[in-house]
């Protein structure tokens, strides 16, 4: 199971949503594909720990992560419902998207172009203090389990959403690709965060996948400062923000610290954290 996971989640869910776009599944069939990888995520997590003591348990977020999760998810569905009056109106006329080849390679070259605009914004969340102050609700969690990789302040998932997604609205991005890509990063974020001690083998240097993500939420002035993307770390390498996997992490390696650690964990209190804050703390 610990080498299966990674190509059933990456290539297999992937793959399942291809195949059901192509044959004219409704799109709402992604949402169910979903559920299920949520659910053997969570299956996996217990199967296969990587550290089943403190991260398999609640740290009195499992609420208010799912909550994070339906609102940012909910927006991420609204955005697309808006694409045939949005995308028409910015497209440029200059540049086609490559509407006839394969539908999975139109999937890559959209996860690629995503995954580039949202590196970049994503970086500069941990330099500029008002970004800050709204993706540090992010770096709040205390554990990493597959649920909470959607756990981020709406205005945050919005400014991210929108610099991955504004360069292929403007080259024409087809609905179906759009939704399979919101559909792609779900299933990554699930990997991402996920508690399994699945196996990546030399693939964990290039995929943004948990063995190097831990990394990205160490607790500490700098040190999450690394592995800022979301599907590859290619653009980590290019921009020098990559840190290849390193030791085992547990929940005091984790988070916020300074004044950020009384950050509140019920949701409206984290909605409401960035506008009573100055700036960035360490």
């Amino acid at each position: 199971m610990k080498t299966l996971l990674l190509p059933a989640y990456l290539l297999g869910f992937n793959g399942a949503a291809v195949w059901l776009i192509c044959n004219g599944a409704s799109r709402w069939s992604l949402l169910a594909l979903f559920v299920v990888a949520v659910a053997g995520m969570f299956a996996a997590e217990r199967v296969i720990p990587y550290n089943a003591a403190e991260w398999n348990r609640s740290h009195g977020d499992a609420g208010r992560d799912f909550v994070h999760a339906v609102v940012n998810g909910s927006l991420n569905h609204a955005s697309l419902l808006l694409l045939p009056l949005i995308g028409p109106a910015i497209a440029w006329s200059g540049a086609g998207w490559p509407m006839h080849w394969p539908l999975a390679i139109q999937l890559v070259i959209a996860v690629l172009i995503a995954d580039l605009g949202i590196t970049i914004a994503h970086a500069a969340s941990h330099r500029i203090n008002w970004l800050w102050k709204f993706h540090s609700v992010h770096h709040s969690a205390t554990r990493m389990y597959g649920f909470n990789g959607l756990m981020k302040h709406p205005v945050h998932q919005s400014i991210e959403g929108m610099a991955g997604v504004l360069p292929l609205l403007l080259f024409g991005i087809p609905g179906e690709v759009a939704w399979l890509l919101v559909f792609a990063i779900g299933v990554q974020l699930l990997l991402q965060h996920s508690n399994a001690d699945y196996r990546t083998g030399p693939f964990g240097w290039f995929l943004a996948v948990n063995v190097v993500h831990r990394a990205h939420h160490r607790k500490g002035k700098g040190m999450g400062d690394v592995n800022f993307g979301v599907f590859t770390t290619l653009w980590d390498i290019a921009m020098g923000t990559f840190a290849p996997p390193g030791d085992r992490l547990y929940t005091r390696d984790i988070g916020l610290s300074g004044k950020e650690s009384h950050m509140p964990v019920d949701y409206l209190g984290q909605i409401a954290w960035p506008f009573r804050q100055s700036g960035r703390h360490e």
